[in-house]
């Protein structure tokens, strides 16, 4: 008992910044507790990784897309101006382009195949084999096609 009440005056007196720290080094034990009960499906688990892929590789068609027309390419730019930076007329900060309407394909990509494959598979079961699959697949497909060798109509920059 006396070792429990020695602790808290030690508490009281630490500093600020020491009583954070201690705090944030008991959250990950909240974490690793777990829930009470696994879930019944896999769906909504899948949803949300597979959709990460979908994004990414509707952002690589969208940059293909892009660099094969210039008016798909003022489209995109168009598409990413709420980004900040986007249209910055500063020589010294520069301004990344159309590519702002890449990453808002990927957003969209991403946030509309989630919601989609979760409604599709929110009471399913997925296999992991398939969700892997789709990863697999998809995040490999993006970054091929960001390699110039098999598309050499893309410009190098």
């Amino acid at each position: 008992m006396t070792k429990d009440l020695s602790r808290v005056s030690e508490f009281k007196t630490e500093p600020i910044y020491g009583k954070i720290w201690s705090s944030l080094k008991r959250f990950p034990g909240v974490l690793a507790k777990g829930a009470d009960k696994s879930p019944a499906t896999s769906g909504p688990a899948a949803a949300a990784l597979i959709s990460g892929g979908i994004g990414c590789f509707t952002m690589m068609v969208a940059h293909h897309l892009s660099d094969t027309s210039k008016e798909r390419e003022k489209i995109l730019k168009d598409l990413g101006g709420w980004i900040p930076g986007s249209h910055n007329p500063s020589k010294l900060w520069g301004n990344i382009g159309s590519y702002a309407g890449k990453e808002t394909m990927l957003l969209i990509g991403w946030l509309v195949s989630w919601v989609i494959l979760y409604f599709l598979w929110k009471d399913k079961q997925i296999k992991s084999k398939t969700i892997f699959f789709w990863i697999f697949f998809l995040f490999v497909a993006a970054t091929a096609m960001s390699w110039h060798p098999l598309f050499p109509y893309l410009p190098l920059h």
